[in-house]
């Protein structure tokens, strides 16, 4: 049974512009749901209209069976953590976390219990009597994580809360953030353009194109079975490969090469993606590229070059290749590792 749900949420602003776009998920209790999309896709806006920060236009949300479409942000019982931590810098770190305890009218007792419980998980008990600009970007916030953590919500929102951390912190306040949503087990959202965020943190994804959830699934079944052109190129790093073609008589057929399809797909004009770790040089490959670029990334190089029909083309290789720019390359598929489109729908085939 769903703990959150969002039937046909819609969000049109007086300009007319459809920010979220009859929008339906449904999130077990317990669950960490990562929103992941490309910057104005509506991933935040549909965070915000949970947290009740954003009016709705059409559809539902519940929250433990109780619809609160038309229930005050302060009483739907969400805590938010928000990109830019949101503490008052006038007061000291235990007064970030008991102002809303405070304001519940909880004793004076329970507050310090509660405060001193949460800063000991969250390792910030010795920055209890500094204020927010006397801590780092990381201590601050674990800060803003514990002031939602100590309402002990039905629900946390997180939105794109490690965007202003540098890379190092950002993995380790990541880590921290999985341990302690697995260790509370309090039904979470997180909204992120990072992929990689989204694939490290998540239990399933919900991928956000202009509005719509275009797939949900874990990060392993989005990765390895996107269910559309979009969600096959903006989950990846390096990005899927593409070449257009047609399938003809269980074939794909492009300018470049031909190769046998191992479904049945009908004759149709498609979109044949394939991974960079999917492709290997053979001297049979039927693949060929000009080496244009190579990044060494220490374990891993990626290679990038150009087919005769000017697709450009990457594959990874292991970190101390031999391969030089300038250099003709003949590549295959491995195992039939591949990913088929409808060129008009987008919509995989395969």
């Amino acid at each position: 049974m769903s703990y959150l749900e969002l039937d046909n949420v819609t969000k049109i602003y007086p300009n007319g512009t459809k920010a979220v776009n009859e929008t339906s998920l449904s999130i077990s209790e317990g669950e960490l749901m990562v929103f992941v999309g490309p910057s104005g896709c509506g991933k935040s806006t549909l965070l915000r209209m949970i947290a009740g920060l954003e009016d709705i236009t059409g559809g539902e949300i519940k929250l433990d069976n109780r619809v609160i479409n038309k229930v005050d942000p302060s009483e739907r019982d969400v805590a938010m953590v928000f990109q830019n931590y949101a503490l008052y810098p006038h007061m000291n770190v235990y007064k970030n976390l008991a102002y809303g305890l405070k304001n519940k009218g909880e004793s004076k007792e329970e507050i310090e219990k509660k405060v001193n419980e949460v800063a000991e998980l969250l390792e910030i008990k010795e920055f209890l009597l500094r204020k927010p600009g006397q801590l780092s970007g990381g201590q601050r916030q674990r800060v803003a994580m514990g002031r939602a953590i100590v309402r002990n919500p039905k629900a946390f929102l997180f939105d794109e809360p490690l965007s202003n951390l540098d890379a190092k912190l950002r993995g380790q306040v990541r880590i921290e953030i999985k341990k302690l949503q697995k260790q509370m087990g309090v039904t979470s959202v997180f909204v992120t353009h990072d992929q990689v965020e989204a694939m490290t943190l998540g239990d399933r994804l919900a991928v956000i194109n202009e509005g719509v959830i275009e797939q949900v699934g874990s990060p392993i079944e989005v990765y390895e079975k996107p269910a559309t052109y979009f969600v096959a190129e903006f989950i990846g790093t390096p990005q899927m490969n593409f070449i257009n073609g047609k399938i003809h008589a269980n074939k794909f057929i492009s300018d470049e090469f031909e190769c046998s399809i191992n479904k049945d797909v009908k004759d149709q004009e498609v979109i044949f993606g394939i991974r960079p770790e999917n492709l290997k040089v053979s001297a049979n490959g039927s693949i060929k590229i000009k080496v244009d670029l190579i990044e060494k990334l220490g374990a891993d190089s990626i290679i990038y070059g150009y087919d005769k029909s000017n697709n450009y083309l990457c594959y990874r290789e292991n970190g101390n290749t031999k391969i030089k720019a300038n250099e003709e390359i003949s590549l295959e598929i491995e195992d039939e590792n591949y990913h088929l489109f409808d060129q008009e729908t987008k919509k995989r085939l395969n």
